[in-house]
């Protein structure tokens, strides 16, 4: 790969080839193997996201290191325990519930647009509405704000107990089911967050996932995408 001339471009232009290099580095080392890897991938500090579901495989993972090496992007009722640089939530009855805190005059927090909350004040609104799930939706934001590597947490699919029921660290809370209910279906999360990456190649996506989480085989061979495990993903940055 040829030196590049900084004479031909403009700080920000050469900072912005120079990171996309990086990244196409990273890629062209990973397209040959897109399964789950105890690998440890180099760490990119300087432009990093974090996006979080909810799903129980990142319990052990706190938001608050997180937030001292990248932005984080929360979903839904993250933000009652922790101040994510972005919030996303698109089911009405979590909007009501936000919007009793008061937490979106102080802080980002993105949906779609509803007649519901048209007087309801600090939200920031998709224009026009994405119509899809907050984790998703969570990913899009994170993806149209230019890092080079976008890290997925809590996004697990499978339901717990073998599959059978409903997984989420906010199980059993307000506007959430049982844990004992049946597990949600996951297909138009998988379709969705599929569809960002796909749409965002100039982007590293890794999903960080418990061992014994599932690897959905429509997000095998993506060139900028692959799986590490939480274990692996403690290592590289020193999580207790």
């Amino acid at each position: 790969m040829a030196k590049i001339d900084k004479s031909l471009y403009t700080k920000d232009q050469y900072r912005a080839l120079k990171a996309k290099r990086k990244a196409d580095k990273l890629r062209a080392a990973q397209a040959e193997s897109h399964t789950l890897t105890n690998e440890i991938p180099p760490i990119i500090n300087t432009n990093t996201a974090f996006v979080l579901g909810n799903g129980t495989s990142r319990l052990s993972i706190s938001p608050e290191h997180l937030k001292q090496v990248g932005k984080v992007y929360g979903c839904n009722a993250l933000y009652r325990s922790f101040c994510a640089d972005y919030l996303i939530a698109v089911d009405a009855k979590m909007i009501v519930e936000i919007n009793k805190t008061g937490y979106q005059r102080k802080n980002q927090v993105w949906t779609n647009p509803n007649k519901l909350f048209e007087r309801m004040e600090g939200f920031n609104f998709f224009q026009p509405s994405k119509g899809w799930s907050s984790g998703p939706t969570a990913l899009w934001l994170a993806s149209q704000h230019n890092y080079t590597t976008i890290y997925i947490l809590g996004f697990d699919y499978k339901g717990n107990n073998e599959g059978k029921h409903f997984n989420n660290i906010y199980a059993n809370t307000e506007n959430y089911k049982r844990s004992d209910d049946t597990a949600t279906y996951y297909g138009n999360w998988l379709r969705q967050t599929k569809k960002v990456i796909e749409e965002n190649t100039n982007i590293q996506y890794i999903r960080v996932i418990a061992a014994d989480n599932i690897i959905p085989p429509e997000l095998n061979n993506i060139v900028n995408f692959k799986h590490i495990t939480v274990d692996t993903f403690e290592k590289m940055y020193s999580l207790p």
